[in-house]
């Protein structure tokens, strides 16, 4: 009798389960194993004590009055997720378990014991506390949006909805089943298509997801987006899609004005594209002839060996020649710029070397008069359009000569590195001068068109020579920046990659 008992505390003792005999009226420890002691918290000292003594604050909980009613009745009792303070180290703390007293019977059918069993399911009440809450507040966040949700049954074709889903899908609110044949009937016929496009992709990836239209009782139009994933059995066969629906047809609305007003946008910019480049046209044909005459008879008047002027109408003749030079050259600076884009150009193979070489040929004179200096290193081939490509270095080293000091002769570097622009191959060229400088306020400023950092009597220009090699820059994907000091010089680094896709640009 003693091994059998030995042998049967050994096996509770082991058991991780919290496990308790308790025999008499007093209900008192006749066993107790280590995972019932640890749960108790007083302490190892429990044989032979009341079960009431032991944890006295279980009596204003009823769970005594159960032990006590399975003694005296032999009817086993059961709970469960039920909520049981303990006080352990001197404090309450609020525990939740599954937990059983069971009747023991003697040889003659008696009770003589209760057997309490019991499972620590703290953790497992906290997370379904956690999900119950979470799902309450999902509920109130999709019942207060633009959103419902939905759940189909592959197998029945019926569908779960909660949130907005009926209102959204203008369904009777009342309805109290729905069928997804339903819902494909109150779908736009164009939209067929889209949906079933969008059913053949989730078979696929799992994922639902499409725009389309419904069509509510009164014959008006609903823009909804429809996402989904499809959820699958063990053996990988489609079983039921959860999702969302939501209202988005006030977005489409604004979609759609907005695509309105881009179109109408973009006609107005053509159109006045179109009157930019009449202008341009006119300002060519119409007011270069006037110009030109202007030109002539001023020569005229002040080459003429028969007419005497005084100072003052010599001087005037003089302003008179700089200003019709100077609305010369805004004329041709407008032409190009207005032109600029109009005009596809193909793309060629350019030896850079070439194009330098032709332009200080070209500023021979300037360079000579000035006693400029111009160091060059070797630069590469590159692709682009070849009046362009000249145009842009041009521009750059006559803005160097102009912009030059009077006491001191001009020297303009031109340096070369590799490097790359959007992962592709391209040079990197600066062009730096010892010139009048510029502060950092203008290293943007100078690339919009007409603007001016000097006064047009210091400096000649028309104010579109850096926008027009911007211009140049952009259309063969590359970039082009200013730096330097005021009184110390400017630095101008053009990047330009080598090859281009097409034939032209």
């Amino acid at each position: 009798m003693y091994r059998n008992l030995k042998l049967f505390k050994d096996i509770v003792d082991s058991i991780p389960l919290p496990i308790g005999v308790y025999v008499g009226d007093n209900l008192k420890v006749e066993i107790a194993n280590t995972a019932m002691i640890k749960t108790w918290g007083k302490g190892d000292q429990v044989i032979g004590k009341n079960y009431s003594d032991i944890v006295p604050e279980i009596l204003n909980q009823q769970i005594f009055d159960q032990a006590f009613s399975v003694l005296k009745t032999g009817i086993p009792f059961h709970a469960k997720d039920r909520k049981v303070e303990l006080l352990i180290d001197g404090i309450m703390t609020e525990q939740y378990f599954n937990y059983s007293f069971i009747p023991l019977f003697d040889d003659k059918g008696e009770v003589y014991g209760v057997i309490n069993t019991g499972l620590d399911v703290t953790d497992l009440h906290q997370a379904k506390d956690e999900i119950k809450s979470s799902n309450e507040r999902l509920k109130i966040a999709i019942d207060n949006s633009d959103m419902g949700t939905y759940e189909i049954d592959l197998s029945t074709k019926k569908i779960q909805t909660s949130g907005n889903f009926n209102t959204i899908m203008s369904i009777d609110s009342n309805s109290n089943e729905i069928t997804n044949d339903e819902l494909i009937r109150r779908l736009h016929p164009d939209d067929f298509d889209v949906r079933k496009k969008a059913y053949e992709q989730a078979e696929i990836t799992g994922k639902l997801s499409y725009e389309a239209r419904i069509i509510n009782e009164d014959e008006s139009i609903k823009w909804i987006k429809v996402s989904g994933k499809i959820i699958k059995d063990e053996d990988g066969t489609p079983k039921n899609i959860i999702g969302v629906v939501q209202d988005i047809h006030e977005r489409k609305e604004f979609e759609e004005e907005l695509k309105k007003q881009v179109l109408n946008r973009t006609e107005e910019l053509t159109r006045s594209n179109n009157d930019l480049l009449h202008f341009a046209n006119v300002v060519s044909h119409d007011l270069r002839e006037p110009l030109r005459k202007i030109k002539i008879f001023n020569a005229f008047l002040k080459d003429g060996k028969e007419a005497e002027f005084s100072e003052n109408s010599k001087k005037y003749l003089y302003k008179i020649d700089q200003s019709s030079h100077r609305m010369e050259n805004i004329i041709e600076g407008i032409l190009s710029y207005s032109t600029l884009d109009k005009t596809k150009q193909p793309i060629e193979r350019i030896d850079l070397n070439e194009v330098i070489e032709n332009i200080k040929v070209d500023l021979e004179l300037i360079i000579k008069e000035k006693n400029a200096i111009l160091v060059t290193s070797e630069l590469p081939e590159i692709d682009g359009a070849p009046i362009l490509i000249t145009q842009l270095f041009y521009n750059l080293i006559q803005n160097a000569l102009k912009f030059s000091k009077a006491n001191q002769p001009p020297r303009i570097t031109i340096t070369s590195s590799f490097t790359t622009i959007n992962r592709v191959e391209a040079i990197q060229i600066k062009i730096k001068d010892n010139g009048i400088g510029l502060e950092s306020d203008f290293y943007e400023r100078i690339f919009t068109a007409f603007e001016r950092l000097h006064s047009k009597t210091e400096y000649e220009g028309n104010g579109l020579g850096l926008s027009l090699c911007k211009k140049i820059v952009d259309r063969h994907n590359g970039t082009i920046k200013a730096s330097g000091e005021k009184d110390n010089g400017a630095e101008f680094t053009v990047i330009l990659p080598l090859t281009l896709e097409g034939n032209t640009i």
